[in-house]
């Protein structure tokens, strides 16, 4: 059999349960199409329950649209600059530029790939003696990896900067036994298609605030005000998630746990199988540091190296892809301001996204391995 003919095998496909149609279901069955309902509520609570750490959560139409409302109700607004993690996806920046401010970039360290401490401060010190504070700091755990939780956030409190918790990545994850999405002035979540678990497409604005939920809400149902004909006071947006998707939110969060424990099972069995060769490097769990492993990454020696990995897989219908481009290195964003180490460049050249969905097999793994053996061998 050719690679042509073989079983593809996805970086991150979707997973479902099996009781997500149950609640589809009965969200036609009740005529419950129309974008609000009970399942939207369930799914929030669903979520709440989960994070466990007296929170308040707004089911969105996407994570995007989530950090957009976030850095609204943080008030963002024309001409500010908000610092912002520079190894991330894009959708972490791009809802700063939405508001009119401006994205300063922040380079990673090399325990967690995350944001630098030490840079983020340098940075601050700068933009303060330019005469320019900073309105928000953007803070990701990538890839499932939590960030210095203790240090970005001692660092923000110290300089009053509020902290946008990106945990589009790391539902399931936790820091000392704390939720991820639980540690920013705001966090947000994402149930995109390949995500950890998805709603197809939607995501979730966090807060320990019931105030900033209820904000959310508005703003993302068009912002109509208390009124029997349409009336509007603000700008707002269609940013509510329906309850048709929330009821595949439902069913996704009954298996959650179990999703992070096969994607972590990937990340061992990587490890185990390719952990000996020097030319390849995993990243670790620091003390106190629980990653759900949403995607299982790799260090190679060389950028020759990961391209001979990348393409020999995607022959073997195998799909794989490098970790995120810095987005100081991005065009749209080569006008903004970076403080950088190298650490994100670098890690950019040499890192390698490994296929890690919840329904891999172990046939597929061992076909992984294998075709990387032969590159290594």
């Amino acid at each position: 059999m050719n690679a042509i003919d073989s079983k593809r095998i996805w970086l991150s496909s979707p997973h479902m349960g099996g009781t997500e149609q149950k609640f589809v279901k009965e969200a036609f069955d009740t005529n419950w199409v129309a974008p609000l309902g009970p399942n939207v509520n369930g799914f929030e609570e669903d979520i709440e329950t989960y994070l466990n750490n007296d929170v308040h959560v707004a089911a969105l139409s996407s994570g995007t649209a989530s950090l957009h409302l976030g850095l609204k109700l943080l008030g963002v607004t024309t001409g500010d600059e908000v610092l912002c993690q520079s190894m991330t996806f894009a959708a972490s920046a791009n809802p700063i530029v939405y508001l009119g401010a401006k994205p300063v970039f922040i380079d990673s360290e090399k325990e967690t790939w995350n944001m630098c401490p030490e840079q983020l401060e340098i940075a601050i010190k700068d933009r303060i003696a330019k005469g320019k504070k900073p309105k928000a700091i953007v803070a990701v755990h990538l890839y499932g990896m939590p960030y210095q939780v203790e240090a970005i956030h001692r660092i923000a409190s110290e300089y009053r900067i509020p902290v946008l918790e990106d945990s589009a990545e790391a539902l399931g994850s936790s820091y000392h036994g704390v939720k991820c999405g639980t540690f920013g002035d705001i966090a947000i979540l994402s149930f995109n298609g390949n995500k950890i678990i998805t709603t197809s497409g939607g995501g979730a604005l966090v807060s320990k605030h019931q105030k900033h939920k209820e904000k959310s809400i508005f703003l993302a149902t068009q912002a109509r005000d208390e009124a029997p004909h349409y009336q509007h006071s603000e700008i707002g947006y269609n940013y509510r998630m329906s309850n048709i998707t929330a009821g595949i939110g439902r069913g996704q969060m009954e298996v959650l746990d179990t999703h992070v424990e096969y994607r972590r099972r990937n990340f061992d069995f990587y490890k185990k199988h390719l952990g000996d060769s020097s030319e390849i490097k995993f990243l670790e769990e620091p003390s106190g540091y629980y990653s759900n492993r949403w995607l299982t990454c790799i260090e190679t020696s060389s950028y020759k190296l990961r391209e001979g990995i990348r393409l020999l897989l995607a022959e073997e219908n195998i799909e794989s892809r490098p970790l995120w481009k810095p987005m100081h290195q991005q065009a749209v964003f080569t006008d903004c301001d970076a403080y950088l180490n190298g650490i994100s460049d670098d890690l950019f050249d040499r890192g390698l996204c490994l296929p890690s969905g919840s329904n891999l097999e172990e046939d597929d793994l061992y076909r992984i391995v294998s075709v990387i053996k032969n590159i290594l061998r």
